[in-house]
């Protein structure tokens, strides 16, 4: 599992993710950021085309030091100055705390370990007033799509990274202190229980 999650599974996360559907989720939100950005699992870079004018510099945390390579190449030529931190997303972030003005989190709330420490870690990041952008699959509402991410989740776990399929996005949001003041909520096409999507906006309060 050690060669695979080294350097397979970073190759495999970087052309699944690659898809038009959450291509076009991406440019939905990530314009949206503004001033200096801190992107959780900022993974191969996927979201750096999607930054506007409007964003200072861009401070992406990701343990992956093969995805961190994957996303330097897409650096080139971007307008956006961007500062890579090789760590976990739970590991304490003291340097930035109240420095931050947007958050950026994509398809990454389901690997992180303990994701609530992490996303009271962003909190404390932020400006107060400050904004986090969320694109993530989570549990679905429907029960007979739900119990199927409970079955799946331990075995999708060890292939995938640490997915998990069935956390509750929203609920994790506001458990760590957020306030969230927009929520979308929809299937992706595929299979159902690998793509119920929360995209949305909350602010710490």
């Amino acid at each position: 599992m050690g060669l695979y999650r080294k350097y397979v599974l970073p190759r495999l996360i970087d052309l699944a993710m690659r898809n038009k559907d959450a291509g076009r989720l991406r440019a939905v939100w990530i314009p949206r950021a503004r001033g200096e950005v801190l992107e959780i699992g900022i993974g191969s870079g996927l979201n750096l085309p999607f930054y506007s004018a409007a964003v200072q510099r861009v401070r992406g945390v990701d343990p992956s030091a093969e995805l961190q390579q994957i996303a330097r190449k897409r650096t080139i030529e971007r307008r956006v100055p961007v500062e890579f931190l090789l760590q976990s997303a739970e590991e304490p972030l003291l340097a930035l705390e109240e420095s931050i003005d947007t958050v950026v989190v994509t398809w990454t709330l389901c690997s992180i370990p303990n994701a609530l420490k992490a996303l009271e870690s962003m909190k404390k990041a932020l400006r107060k007033g400050g904004h986090l952008i969320f694109i993530e699959h989570g549990r679905a509402p429907d029960t007979r799509v739900s119990l199927w991410q409970d079955r799946l989740t331990p075995l999708w776990k060890r292939i995938a990274g640490g997915c998990h399929l069935n956390r509750k996005v929203d609920e994790l949001i506001s458990q760590a202190g957020f306030q969230i003041v927009e929520l979308e909520t929809s299937y992706l096409p595929g299979p159902r229980p690998m793509t119920y999507i929360y995209q949305g906006l909350a602010q710490r309060v």
